[in-house]
């Protein structure tokens, strides 16, 4: 028995050596940020509708939100983030090294970085499927009419798989061309360096709207994928995973319930799991290690989920799609407040 304990406690001690992630009575980030007064938010920076830098240096977007919602819920003020543009490459390492404290940066939920890049992952927030966008003059209307493009598409993303993937199984000869940084992506694309360009629709949709001439391009009907977006932690903190996880789904919940971000303040109600969301009864705000009142705090600052698309994505013509509560036939699924 005690050569079968002794090698148990080798192989926890071997897997804890390998797997990046909170050591054994280190901190929470939940605390970290607590003390420090400021939550660090990796975001995109560069994408219209979800985290971008406006020229009076005021951050904007659905991403943005999701930071100030965090931060509104650990430290009653969603003024108190900092947010931290990062490109593709850069953005796993910035997590593992406690660069930042939480990434938002439209990033999809994989296996491979659900196992491998020190990484754990809160609900998507943002249901995506990568997509095509070419000038419309071309006249092409599928796939299958691609054979022989140039396709441009951004390095360190699940993009060029999905891309290689596809055309692999439809027997379609292409020549990708990978760029490092978005910007220099479209930037090729506009000047004619590639003949399409391939991303998650949302980002398509977003950087077409900053083209010198949005209607001379379309994106394609074709949905190569499934890209499930939304807020990342690192690897082993559990706490402050549940913290991002249930701020997400305090919007869903909102949403669901017909609480807003003008309402939120008078709402009354009977319902017992409402009286806990709002924290009028129970103790949801001490078991996550947060003020009683936090979803309210979160509502207060940001709206429930169907406002902060509506204030960031409609804009851009973006349909609401399967981001929909699931009342509505959408995904969207707040796990029960009690």
């Amino acid at each position: 028995m005690r050569k079968f304990l002794f090698c148990v406690s080798a192989l926890v001690l071997a897997i804890a050596l390998v797997v990046p992630g909170l050591a054994q009575g280190e901190e929470s980030i939940r605390d970290k940020v607590k003390k420090r007064g400021k939550l660090i938010c990796g975001v995109h920076g560069g994408l219209p509708g979800f985290s971008f830098l406006s020229e009076d240096g005021k951050w904007s977007g659905f991403d943005a939100d999701y930071g100030r919602a965090i931060a509104a819920a650990v430290l009653g003020d969603p003024d108190k983030v900092e947010f931290v543009p990062l490109k593709a490459p850069e953005r796993f390492p910035a997590l593992q090294t406690g660069e930042i404290d939480v990434l938002i940066r439209n990033t999809t939920w994989t296996l491979t970085r659900d196992t491998q890049v020190g990484a754990d992952f809160a609900p998507p927030t943002f249901y995506d499927g990568q997509g095509f966008m070419l000038a419309k003059a071309l006249g092409i209307t599928s796939l299958e009419e691609l054979a022989g493009a140039s396709i441009g598409v951004t390095a360190g993303s699940t993009t060029e798989l999905n891309l290689t993937d596809t055309m692999r199984a439809l027997g379609i000869d292409f020549n990708p061309v990978v760029f490092e940084e978005i910007d220099t992506l479209y930037n090729s694309y506009e000047q004619g360096r590639c003949d399409v360009v391939t991303s998650d629709k949302s980002q398509l949709v977003a950087r077409r709207q900053v083209l010198k001439d949005p209607e001379a391009h379309i994106i394609l009907d074709a949905t190569i994928s499934k890209e499930p977006l939304g807020p990342v932690t690192v690897h082993g903190d559990n706490k402050w995973n549940d913290v991002v996880s249930w701020v997400v789904y305090a919007t869903f919940f909102a949403e669901e319930h017909e609480i807003t971000q003008a309402n939120v303040s008078t709402f009354e109600t009977d319902n017992p799991e409402i009286k806990r969301f709002l924290g009028k009864t129970g103790d949801t705000g001490k078991q996550l290690g947060l003020p009683q009142d936090w979803a309210h705090q979160v509502i207060n600052a940001v709206g429930n989920y169907g406002e902060v698309f509506e204030r960031n994505l409609t804009p851009l013509g973006l349909p609401r799609g399967v981001n929909k509560p699931w009342t509505q036939g959408g995904l969207l699924y707040a796990m029960p407040f009690r």
